[in-house]
This record gives structure tokens, sequence and C-alpha cells, in this order.
């Protein structure tokens, strides 16, 4: 029987074989996972061209090979940096190029002799739509330069507060996106959108139920703004009797009327000037009021109570409203010019029902918040009492829930709170707890569905894949250009899934 060690071939074992060997292994790997690939002589001729590079000729404006061969680089290629690779002898391993054909990420290699001298250089295209086929890389790094910015604004807002004195703390913002608990497609989406709304300086306006934490965004939003430096001036329109919200808003001139101080008070909108004015409960505003405020917006400008002056102002507002505006809007409560003027950014801010997902995260924070202010130990939920809380509507939210915890933390003797003493404190608030979801109580077809999960994640993960790709070659009658294109993949990805799909 012979020695299998005679069938395993030989590695070279000097240098130059060693490079040899490495270079035609190289060049064949990027000829096959590459989407494109060129030579160009010294002189910056281009003289050869792979099928791969063939397609993009087209977006070019060339109609065939002989327009692209035996041209220098710079006529048939905009943009292009082989030039320079050329006269430095330096490779660059990987750069974006942008012209008619699109952009890619490309590389551009020099040939040398055995010299050492350069005698031509090599093009690659690795990847063409970069924005698709890279898309977790840049979203990545996308995220993580978001979460940079919003601390590097975070910081100066704190240092800007700090040096303007203690006074100022009074105005300044308590929360960050940070603040806003919960990781459930609906809070991650609310999170997404009003992250989207501080990079604009046009009004927004967050609509939700009571307690659904629309406060806490408006400060989130104003620390991740531009106008972080500035002052977040917030009123509670429900709050102020109707008599006293213009001179809430505008401000009182000096001796406007008998008891007026005489040196006047400077109203919500100039105190707000150059940072951000918080309209909490904005559909409980009078009809007289409202004209007033859209005046105010529109012109950017505001009459003191007992003033003739115009005062100029710069404030991005921020609305909120548990109410339905659009129906006040309807019965004409609510004036539609208004409605139109403040729903530019609108943010739905999504009950707690519909996040159950949240609830554990929320009672471990809420629970140690407790414990700060009370200077006692985090209650501790029984796995009872937790899929309890996971089934209530919760009609007032997360300051409902709050409440409960609240409740529950100083009524129980021990530090653990089980189910039984989460329903009687629901009762006596007149709720009647709804009963917790168990799999007993799953539809057969949601059973089916769990016992389908119930396998290997990779397993499961290669079928959804196997599907997606087989219904993108369908959509697309074959083509496995167009379907790479639609699934965001490279053709030798695809051509790999092909050719071994497990």
């Amino acid at each position: 029987m012979p020695d299998s060690s005679d069938q395993i071939p030989a590695l070279p074992l000097d240098a130059q074989g060693i490079l040899e060997l490495a270079a035609r292994s190289m060049f064949q790997l990027f000829s096959t996972v590459s989407q494109g690939m060129f030579l160009v002589d010294l002189r910056g001729r281009i003289v050869w061209v792979n099928e791969g590079y063939q397609r993009f000729l087209p977006d070019l404006g060339l109609t065939s090979v002989d327009q692209f061969v035996g041209h220098t680089v710079e006529e048939v290629i905009p943009n292009t940096q082989m030039r320079r690779v050329l006269e430095t002898g330096q490779p660059v391993l990987i750069d974006l190029l942008t012209n008619r054909a699109g952009t890619f990420v490309v590389s551009r290699i020099p040939l040398r002799d055995d010299a050492g001298k350069v005698i031509g250089a090599i093009g690659i295209v690795l990847f063409d739509h970069p924005e698709t086929t890279l898309q977790p890389l840049i979203s990545k790094f996308a995220l993580l330069q978001r979460d940079l910015d919003d601390a590097r604004r975070e910081l100066a807002a704190q240092r800007s507060q700090s040096q303007r004195g203690a006074g100022a703390g009074d105005r300044r913002t308590k929360y960050t996106f940070a603040s806003f608990v919960g990781s459930s497609p609906a809070a991650t989406e609310v999170k997404r959108q009003a992250r989207r709304a501080a990079q604009s300086a046009s009004p927004v306006l967050l609509l939700g139920e009571t307690g659904t934490g629309k406060e806490l965004l408006a400060h989130a939003i104003h620390a991740a703004s531009q106008r972080a430096s500035g002052p977040f001036v917030g009123v509670n329109i429900a709050a102020v009797p109707d008599t006293l919200l213009e001179a809430e808003f505008f401000g009182v001139a000096p001796g406007a009327y008998t008891g007026a101080d005489r040196k006047g008070r400077d109203g919500k909108f100039k105190l707000a000037d150059g940072g951000t004015l918080f309209l909490d409960e904005i559909g409980d505003m009078p009809a007289s009021l409202q004209a007033k405020l859209l005046r105010a917006l529109q012109e950017g400008e505001i009459e003191p109570l007992g003033s003739n002056t115009l005062v100029p102002f710069d404030v991005r507002v921020v609305a909120a409203t548990s109410r339905d505006l659009g129906a006040l809007v309807r019965e004409g409560r609510f004036r539609e010019d208004l409605f139109y003027r403040l729903h530019v950014l609108p943010v739905r801010v999504p009950p707690l029902r519909e996040r159950p997902g949240d609830i554990p995260a929320l009672v471990e924070v809420l629970g140690e918040d407790l414990a700060l202010r009370n200077g006692t130990a985090p209650p501790e939920l029984l796995s009872d009492a937790m899929a309890l809380l996971a089934a209530q509507p919760w009609r007032g939210n997360i300051r409902e829930l709050r409440n409960v915890l609240e409740q529950a933390a100083m009524r129980s003797d021990s530090q653990s709170i089980d189910a039984e003493q989460l329903r009687m404190i629901l009762r006596e608030a007149g709720v009647e707890p709804a009963a917790p979801v168990t799999e007993s109580r799953l539809p057969p077809e949601a059973a089916a569905g769990q016992d389908s999960l119930l396998r290997p994640l990779s397993v499961q993960v290669a079928e959804l894949e196997r599907r997606a790709i087989a219904a993108a070659m369908a959509a697309n009658d074959g083509n496995k250009l167009a379907t790479s294109r639609m699934l965001g993949i490279s053709r030798a990805t695809l051509y790999g899934r092909l050719e071994n799909p497990d």
C-alpha cells in the first residue's frame, strides 16, 4: 500500500517559487470573485480586459471592446487613478470610484518585472453597487458614527450649560435617546424616526397616548439636535389657565396692567430663543390663542402683552398631544392651518401594549430608579408576575406601570413580588387583570409555528436563504446579474450559493 504522503503535491520552498505560486493563486482568486479586471501598460494604455469588466462598457458609452482596449485609461474610464499608480509604484488597495457606470469598490496594483521595475498595473473591481453589497458594513459604521455624534453633542451641551452657570440648570434637557427604554421593533422604529427628526429644523409633532414617553422623546430630540447647546423650554398647555396662556407664551411688557412687574416678564418663546420650545398637550390649546401661535410660528416674531413692539425669536417647536388632532380639525376645534404647520414631522409613540417585549427592561430600569429614590433595594419580580405585566392593556402606559411597581415595592415585606400581589393592586385601581398568555392558550397554527422554530438556527437561516434566492431567480427569469443586484450580493456569492446550497 503506497504511502499517502507521496500523493501530496510538493510546495516550493524557495522565495521565488513561493512568490510565483502566490501570484498565480491570487490572480485566479481575483479573476473568479471580482466583478471585473483590466491591465494597462507603462504608458497607461489598456492591453487586456476580462469578460466580467466588459459588462460595464455600455454604461461608459462604449459599444465594443475595441473602443476600450488600446486606448489610454483616462480616455475610457473617467476619474481613474491608474496613472498615479504607474507613476508612484504604490498600490491603492481599497478605493471608491464613481463615474457614469456607477460607484465601485476598486483596487489598483502595480506590476513589476524581475528587476522590480514597474511595467504596468492591474485594475480590479471588487464590488459594484457598494450601497447594497456592503450595506451591513456601511450600516454598522453609520450607527457608530451616529452614536458618536450624539455623544459629542450631549457633551457639548453639558459643557455649555456648566459655562452658563448654575441658573441655567432649569433649562437643561434631562433625557437622551438612551433614556427611551426598549428594543422591540416598535420602540426601535420610534427612536429611528425621532433621531431623523432631530437632524431637521422643522416642527415635530409627537402623537401618542398619555404616559408613553412623549416628553422624554422631546428632550432627546433636543439633545441630539444642532440646538443642544441652547435652552429647552417646556410648557404644558393643559396645566395653564386659558387667561394666562397668552402671557405665558409671549411675555408681558413692563406695566402692561395693574399689578404687572415694572420690569416686564419674558414669555416661553423668548426664554427658548436659540433652543427648543416643547408644547405639551397642544390639542388643549384654546381657539383664541391658536391664531396667535400660528402667526408667531409663521413670522418668527412675537408681540408681548401690552407692547407695540415685535420681538424676533429663533425657536424650534416640538409639540405633543394625546388627542386626535385630525378629529379636532374636522370638528372645528383646532385650526386646520395650525395643524398643517405643526404636522410636518409626525412621530407616533406606540402604547405599551404594542411592545410587551420591552416590559422586562422597563421593569428593571423603573425598579432601579425607585430604589435610588427611596434608598431601598430594587424589587425583583417573579416569572409569574412578569408574565402578568406583559398581558395587561396598560391604559396609562409606562406611567401606570411605574405606579403599579411602586405600590408593589412599598407594600411588599420582601424584595420578591409575585403575580398575586400585582393582581390585588390592579383590582384596587379598578382594573381587572388580564390572564397571562401561555403556550396552552396559543391557537393550533401558532403552536405549529412555534414547533418550526425549535430547530438549529443555522438550518432555519439556510432554508430562508434558499427561498429568497429561488424567488429572486424566478422574478428575474433566471438572470443571475439582476438576481444578485436584487438580493444585494455579488455574482460570485450568488454562484457559490447556487452551486453549494448548503
